[in-house]
């Protein structure tokens, strides 16, 4: 005889303690040996994540959600051309442009605006990619110029006259930017930091839009600068001076960019190859290798909270005279008219006669009698 069923009580499974990801502190360069290992932690703390919580759904068995894994942020080196590449490299000219000087200590630029002079660098008279071949080894393929048209956010049919309305040009400083390799038919997104000296192509606002080594569509990085750095950093990475390109608020007709054989200022067109380069009309007022980026930038907020900035003495010796108020003119007297009632025939009466010294007026010889006072009610009169 089959035994009766018995409902049991089923304790629901504790949900697993995140294990955090190893961040990098901000200041301390990363060597190769911890590059791998802060990628090996984090592809693990990944696994163990995704084990743990199996057994539940996407907010966990018990109702909390389950941690999200830290984004991994690829260093690509300037000539590398990087995972899942989506041309050949149309690099064209590889002289590295001159470094910015470090700005000072607390005043990092962590933005700088895309117009910003020195920004960029190149060769005067040659161009950092070639357009052309970067335009046939696209078109030459209709799955990949569509996937890279979805990714660069831009018409399939105008991808070609987009890119030659593009700007070739080096960057002067690590840039953050959200980068996108072909794999499988289609771009995959993925957060990366460009190494100084990258070739990129820049749109009219003077933001890099396409990875000249491996052919990738560039955005803007994510809203979420965070991450674990994965690759194998340069010697001058530094987290602290990796900077985000910020696009202008309107199109920019050129770019004031640094000459990286003589270090000087070349202003080249929006959109032209390099062979427009000229001398700028008027050149910035610091030296290229002495100008830094950190006036364009954020300053590095104070741990103990805003500062109140103290009112500054305006110097006396540099002020203006001041200015009197005007004057309002003076208002003409009014015209006197003649009394009407006077007769100007009639003769003024004479001033009363003064009585000799040592006599009394006669108003007081002869003072007036007092009047009786009336009573305020009386009676009638009876007949």
């Amino acid at each position: 005889m089959r035994s009766p069923l018995r409902r049991t009580r089923r304790n629901p499974t504790p949900t697993p303690t995140p294990i955090p990801v190893p961040v990098p502190p901000p200041g301390d360069a990363i060597a190769p040996r911890d590059g791998a290992r802060l990628a090996g932690v984090a592809f693990a703390s990944v696994l163990l994540l995704a084990g743990c919580s199996s057994g539940g759904t996407g907010a966990g068995s018990a109702g909390r959600p389950v941690a999200a894994p830290a984004q991994d942020v690829l260093l690509q080196s300037a000539a590398a051309p990087g995972p899942d590449p989506f041309t050949a490299s149309t690099v064209r000219n590889t002289a590295r442009p001159s470094d910015p000087p470090r700005p000072p200590e607390g005043q990092r630029a962590r933005e700088v605006a895309g117009s910003t002079p020195g920004l960029y660098g190149g060769t005067r008279a040659v161009g950092s990619c070639d357009v052309e071949r970067q335009v046939s080894l696209l078109t030459g393929d209709t799955k990949k110029a569509r996937a890279f048209a979805e990714a660069a956010g831009v018409p399939e049919a105008g991808a070609a006259d987009w890119l030659r309305g593009l700007t070739p040009v080096a960057l002067r400083v690590d840039t953050r930017v959200t980068g996108h390799g072909y794999r499988g038919g289609r771009a995959t997104a993925h957060q990366a930091v460009l190494q100084t000296g990258t070739a990129v192509l820049v749109d009219q606002y003077g933001s890099p839009r396409v990875r000249c080594a491996g052919g990738n569509p560039l955005r803007a990085p994510a809203g979420d600068r965070g991450g674990v750095y994965v690759g194998v950093p340069w010697d001058a990475f530094d987290p602290d001076h990796v900077v985000v390109v910020r696009p202008t608020g309107t199109a920019v007709t050129s770019l004031v960019i640094v000459n990286a054989t003589d270090r000087s200022w070349i202003e080249r067109r929006t959109g032209s190859d390099g062979e427009e380069d000229r001398k700028p009309a008027v050149e910035p007022s610091c030296d290229p290798d002495a100008c830094t980026l950190e006036g364009s930038g954020t300053p590095e907020p104070d741990a103990s909270g805003p500062a109140t900035p103290a009112p500054s003495t305006p110097d006396r010796s540099t002020l203006p005279e001041p200015v009197p108020p005007p004057q309002d003119p003076p208002v003409p007297d009014a015209p006197t008219e003649p009394d009407p009632y006077t007769d100007p025939d009639t003769e003024p009466l004479p001033d009363p006669p003064v009585p000799p010294d040592g006599e009394l007026p006669p108003e007081e010889l002869f003072p007036p009698e007092p009047v009786p006072d009336q009573p305020d009610t009386f009676e009638a009169f009876e007949g």
